[in-house]
């Protein structure tokens, strides 16, 4: 009998530890996207991260939202990617080198062609 109790309470233990580690979590930040490029730019970039379930930008509030596996990826690692695309992520700044890179219409909101 004690032996079925101590399987129980181990059990337990083992349940509940895994609903304090989800699989997956999902992450929300202000970028310094200002066009559709840099929009369709960031979201490719973290679309083909490994651990990345999806990255939704949207453009009106600038605030991206990444659903990530927490095997491989966490929110810092998230913002690190999106940095090195280019662009400020939540208190993360862009790489400077990647920013350089990008096209006229990211780097400034007066070039950007609006229909």
């Amino acid at each position: 009998m004690k032996q079925v109790i101590i399987m129980l309470v181990m059990f337990m233990g083992f349940s509940a530890s895994a609903q304090k580690d989800p699989k997956t979590k999902t992450v929300k930040f202000k970028t310094s996207a200002i066009c559709e490029m840099c929009e369709e730019r960031i979201e490719d970039a973290l679309n083909y991260t490994k651990g990345v379930v999806y990255a939704e930008l949207d453009m009106e509030t600038k605030v991206l939202e990444v659903k990530y596996k927490t095997k491989f990826l966490n929110a810092e690692k998230v913002k690190y990617a999106v940095s090195m695309a280019g662009y400020d992520a939540g208190e993360t700044p862009r790489n400077q080198k990647a920013f350089e890179a990008l096209p006229k219409c990211c780097k400034s909101e007066g070039h950007c062609k609006r229909d």
